[in-house]
């Protein structure tokens, strides 16, 4: 029953932070569908959400190496991890910013909140993968 129990807490721990992920992708989506015209379409919101809720399930929160293992090596799924949620979540502070003070920041600024944020992103979703796919020993 406790093993349950911790299960279905992690589960929702997991789901509580794809969900913050998904949140940050809407608003990078809102700030840079509204700078650059042809983004500005649901799908590009769906799009930028689904790969937040993706990016923070894995890439949040990854199995760690045996310490075992850690002194030999440096982990990098947890780094590239950790980056990429630190890219990713400056971009959506950064969106949310502009969004609120309404600011009008040169166009370069949207493409690099969308380039930061889908390297963010990708960086949570590659090591939280490896992470979980690496041979546990």
């Amino acid at each position: 029953m406790r093993f349950r129990v911790r299960k279905t807490a992690h589960v929702f721990e997991r789901v509580g932070l794809a969900m913050a992920g998904a949140a940050c992708g809407l608003f990078v989506g809102a700030y840079v569908g509204s700078a650059i015209a042809p983004l500005t379409t649901q799908g590009f919101l769906l799009l930028m959400m689904l790969l937040g809720f993706v990016g923070f399930y894995l890439g949040i929160d990854t199995p760690q190496l045996p310490f075992d293992d850690a002194h030999s090596a440096i982990d990098a799924a947890e780094l590239l991890s950790a980056a990429g949620t630190l890219c990713a979540t400056l971009t959506a502070l950064a969106s949310v910013a502009i969004i609120v003070l309404r600011l009008e920041p040169h166009i370069l600024w949207s493409w690099f909140a969308l380039f930061g944020w889908i390297a963010g992103v990708a960086m949570q979703i590659v090591g939280g993968t490896k992470a979980r796919t690496r041979k546990q020993g």
